[in-house]
């Protein structure tokens, strides 16, 4: 009984010790979830307190960074927007457009052996300096350019050397389709490809260079400028001036063909020129667009602005008549004609046989005051307005006297640019309108609206004749062109050589017109310096500027729309004067 009441009695004690058990185990587990539920907050907190010290730096720097100045010695700057228009002629012909090409640069703080790096470069850059690079290497800079644009197959080589520290950016360069053929129009870019030259630093003044600095300058956006160039008519050009230099042994040759009803410049070119896809010469001394940039005594192709001026004034007519029998001597200076017929001569006559003498009293005639202020209303001793950055301000005494007008009346005294002079010879065959030459497309409304009137009718007629009558009769008879009734007037100057005229330098010059029934274009061409071709032959305009403008006419009239008219048997007479 005892031990039933004590089994009894430890009962409860178990199930007592069980629930307290029980409970003990409940309040212990919560009391752990509590502990363990704290140290996890804990954590959360301080990870988060981690990461919002990290961003907090990162913003921090970054605001730090937008405070300062940028640092450019990191890496290039981006020339990938730097893009240029295209350049075409008037038919669409592509003379300027910008090719993707790759730049060498390198991180000299990366460079381990500068010596190994220059040796492994020199096999694929031989020409490269290498003490200059040298020094790039060991600067310790950030950023340094090696050699700018490169070519595929160099960029492939220097990659397969594999040099650490060494990378390559892409940038744009210039590409000229044409090469030589119109290198002085079209003109040159620099390393960044921004216009130096020609028709380049025209594009950049006009706010290509603004668009480029702000990085708006975008390859697509950009329409293709237009030239009025004729890219055919322009390698005939190029293509006869290169020869007639090698062929009259000059020093240099050039010519224009212009448009006399718009005053638009077709073709032109000066040799000795420069490749600018390597423009390595570009800078030498003989390299100068001689026809727009250059000065020079014209000669006698003055005296057709004489003859125009005399019968323009109202004081000469066609059929006035002026003694060239006897010599003009005046101060110390004595005026002669080079094939002087020694007799009185009509004005026609003055003007086929080039006689000094008699387009020295054509100017007497008009007066200084009034020959000096013909040459200028014609522009051709005021600086040319025209939107090729190379041209050159014409030269003249500052004060005229009695010598000087006879002087200019046959092209010595006064020195202007050869496409001056075509612009002024233009204005006396297109009605009398002078027009600034422009290089870029014009139609005859745009032309005139900006046209000045500057010669009469009449005396036009007159010299559409005159021109006419010298390629039959007088010295222009090598510039015929079957078909297509070519007239013009030669200019034979002797060279200023130490402050005296030269006997055995020239600086010869033609200017031809056609057709003549009804003048379009105009041909200047120039030989400075020629030599007979064969041993007793002359050198004057007449045996090679006169020649290389004939060639020019017969190979590019057809292209500028002129058609052969062989009614006529010397191609010239088609023209008469009432």
């Amino acid at each position: 009984m005892i031990s039933r009441l004590a089994r009894i009695a430890r009962l409860p004690t178990r199930l007592l010790g069980r629930r307290a058990s029980g409970e003990g185990g409940s309040i212990v587990v919560e009391g752990a979830r509590k502990a363990t539920g704290g140290k996890g907050r804990t954590r959360v907190v301080m990870t988060m307190a981690v990461f919002f010290g990290i961003y907090s730096t990162i913003a921090g720097r970054l605001v730090y960074l937008g405070f300062q100045n940028p640092d450019l010695s990191g890496g290039p700057q981006s020339r990938v927007t730097a893009s240029r228009p295209d350049i075409v002629d008037r038919n669409g012909e592509v003379l300027a457009t910008d090719i993707k090409t790759a730049s060498l640069f390198a991180e000299p703080r990366r460079i381990v052996d500068a010596d190994e790096a220059i040796e492994k470069l020199s096999t694929v850059l031989p020409e490269i300096d290498y003490e200059q690079t040298y020094h790039k290497l060991k600067s310790g800079a950030g950023f340094v350019w090696l050699q700018r644009q490169l070519t595929p197959k160099q960029q492939a080589d220097i990659m397969q050397l594999g040099i650490p520290g060494f990378g390559f950016r892409t940038e744009k360069r210039r590409f000229y389709p044409a090469g030589e053929t119109s290198s002085y129009i079209v003109g040159l870019t620099n390393i960044d490809n921004q216009g130096i030259s020609g028709m380049e630093k025209y594009i950049d003044e006009q706010g290509l260079s603004d668009l480029q600095a702000s990085g708006l300058a975008i390859a697509k956006d950009l329409k293709p400028v237009q030239l009025s160039i004729d890219l055919r008519v322009q390698h005939i050009v190029r293509d006869e001036i290169a020869t007639g230099m090698e062929k009259y042994h000059a020093i240099a040759a050039g010519a224009v063909v212009l448009n006399v009803k718009t005053g638009e410049v077709l073709a032109m070119a000066s040799v000795p020129d420069f490749d600018p896809n390597n423009p390595y010469n570009a800078q030498d001394k003989d390299r100068l667009n001689r026809m727009s940039a250059g000065l020079y005594e014209m000669g006698s192709t003055f005296k057709s602005f004489t003859t125009a001026m005399a019968l323009d004034s109202g004081k000469v007519t066609m059929e006035s008549r002026f003694d060239a029998s006897r010599p003009i001597r005046i101060g110390h200076q004595t005026i002669h004609d080079f094939h002087g017929k020694g007799r009185v001569l009509s004005v026609p006559e003055v003007f086929i046989y080039s006689s000094n003498i008699g387009s020295a009293k054509e100017a007497e005639a008009v007066g200084i005051d009034g020959h000096r202020e013909f040459l200028h209303r014609l522009g051709i001793l005021e600086k040319m307005q025209t939107e090729l950055p190379e041209v050159a301000r014409p030269t003249e005494p500052k004060v005229w006297k009695q010598v000087t007008s006879i002087t200019v009346a046959f092209g010595h005294g006064v020195s202007t640019t050869p496409l001056q002079t075509a612009v002024g010879c233009a204005a006396l065959m297109n009605g009398g309108y002078l027009m600034e030459p422009t290089f870029l497309r014009r139609t005859q409304e745009q032309a005139m609206s900006v046209a000045k009137k500057v010669v009469s009718e009449k005396t036009v007629e007159a010299m559409r004749y005159l021109y006419a009558l010298n390629a039959e009769k007088g010295s222009g008879r090598n510039a015929r062109v079957p078909g297509y009734r070519v007239g013009g007037k030669t200019g034979t100057a002797e060279k200023v050589v130490n402050g005296r005229y030269s006997k055995d330098k020239n600086f010869n010059a033609f200017v031809a017109a056609f057709p003549m029934d009804d003048p379009q274009y105009i041909v200047l061409t120039i030989a400075d310096e020629p030599k007979p071709e064969k041993p007793g032959m002359g050198a004057t305009a007449a045996s090679n500027a006169g020649v290389m403008a004939a060639n020019i006419i017969r190979r590019s009239a057809s292209m500028l729309g002129v058609k052969p008219d062989f009614s006529h048997e010397n191609g010239a007479t088609l023209v008469s004067y009432q």
